[in-house]
């Protein structure tokens, strides 16, 4: 018996020397979605009442046991599905992750360096069938697309369904009842996919690629209700959107921002999927359980510092990003250089959801507000260098004040003990006797002795 997985959509189964107001230093370590166990990527493109959703699947087991259900507004025509690589997401998902970011102090010795840090720190198989008609289903349409056999199913009532369901061989979790007949109330046919093994084997089977469908509808809204019946706890989703207007909010949900350019001690580098996992714990906390968190709001065309390669007019437009299609080249064309995409603004919401918090779907809105936000956390390294100057020691004196804010910084983002904290700073060498040590002039021109 197959395993009726419900996706997400558903998934069916302060200080001179500080330069953090400025967007800038090198890229070290990304928050991406590997952090959080099992959590689903969906990727959603809105332009008016056009909508292209594309679903990663976080299933393990065997291909023939799964199974993946989805509300669609109508019936869906084999042309509006489509099959797209994990690798794209991936990349999406990357180059939107919050980042740490490091930088280097530069030479106290130096006044000119010293001004500009001032001024920067202000700144199933066959053809159509009929369904049973007795149990209130039709099959309205089956296709093969790549690796997976779909079926549209409608409903008119929701233990109709379910036996129909059950019927033809999948396995629904407790609670479907219910939560299938809200959708069937709302007039909504039901999307149904499994693995053709045959299929499958064809391209060598490994990961099940992300499925796609394009609808027109003039809701705005992600299914997770169905998502919940099958969940061992509270569920992590990471949203991509891409619009052409700006930024993605959740309109019946409150959107907070992830706290961003938060000045953190250089031990962080080590541990940052820990750190950002307990800020992002903690933020969900203050919010009740029942936030969706923005950590990513930027127009595609750049980045800055960039995780990773903004995607290609290509990729976005596979992605649901149709008014760039006109910006591909032909095959006859010849491409010198690569092209920023643009014209499309990406918004990277990040909800952790169960039963008791979100008791409904996620209704969404498109704002014209493009205002850029990325989160960022930042180490500065002490200048490591000589130095013979007066100013150098007032650089030096203040560390204490700059450490330990650091350290409190870190404590209210991640609730950890901020003695730790200070513990382990001193084991890098953030306290406040700090000094850099001189080397004799020949020992800095022979490395290798």
């Amino acid at each position: 018996m197959k395993a009726l997985i419900f996706s997400t959509m558903m998934v069916l189964a302060a200080g001179v020397f500080s330069p953090a107001a400025a967007f800038c230093g090198f890229y070290v370590a990304k928050a991406d979605a590997d952090l959080f166990n099992s959590a689903s990527k969906v990727v959603y493109m809105r332009d008016e009442n056009r909508s292209v959703i594309t679903m990663v699947s976080d299933y393990e087991g065997s291909p023939a046991e799964f199974a993946m259900m989805d509300p669609t507004p109508s019936v869906l025509s084999e042309n509006q599905i489509n099959i797209t690589t994990n690798a794209l997401v991936d990349h999406l998902d990357t180059y939107t992750a919050p980042r740490l970011v490091e930088y280097f102090d530069e030479n106290p010795c130096r006044p000119i360096m010293r001004e500009r840090m001032v001024a920067m720190s202000t700144m199933e198989d066959g053809g159509p069938a009929s369904g049973d008609k007795s149990l209130g289903v039709t099959v309205e349409a089956s296709y093969t697309v790549g690796e997976y056999d779909i079926q549209i199913l409608s409903a008119t009532q929701s233990d109709g369904l379910t036996t129909w369901l059950t019927g033809n061989g999948y396995q629904l979790p407790d609670g479907a009842d219910r939560a299938l007949g809200q959708y069937i109330a709302m007039g909504m046919k039901f999307f149904v996919a499994k693995v053709n093994l045959a299929e499958h084997d064809k391209i060598g089977g490994g990961f099940l690629r992300p499925l796609q469908i394009a609808f027109e509808s003039p809701d705005f809204m992600l299914p997770i209700r169905l998502g919940m019946l099958n969940a061992k706890g509270p569920q992590d989703l990471i949203l991509f959107t891409l619009t052409r207007k700006g930024r993605v909010e959740t309109a019946n949900y409150r959107t907070t921002k992830m706290p961003t350019d938060l000045e953190v001690p250089l031990f962080v580098e080590g541990e940052f999927a820990d750190v950002y996992r307990a800020g992002f714990d903690a933020v969900i906390a203050r919010e009740g359980g029942s936030g969706v968190v923005m950590e990513y709001a930027w127009d595609m065309a750049w980045c800055d510092p960039c995780a990773a390669d903004p995607l290609s007019a290509e990729q976005l437009t596979e992605l649901g990003a149709y008014w760039l299609a006109d910006q591909q080249l032909n095959p006859n064309q010849r491409r010198i250089m690569p092209t920023p995409a643009q014209d499309v603004f990406v918004t990277r919401l990040h909800a952790r959801y169960d039963e008791d918090s979100f008791t409904e779907d996620l209704m969404l809105r498109v704002t014209k507000d493009r205002e850029i936000f990325q989160g960022r956390y930042i180490m500065r390294h002490p200048w490591r260098g000589d130095v013979a100057c007066e100013a150098a020691e007032g650089y030096f004196s203040s560390f204490a004040d700059r450490f330990e804010r650091e350290a409190q910084t870190l404590a209210r983002f991640t609730r950890w003990d901020i003695n730790e904290i200070r513990e382990k700073m001193k084991a890098v060498g953030q306290d406040a006797s700090y000094r850099p040590v001189s080397k004799p002039w020949w020992e800095k021109m022979w490395k290798d002795r």
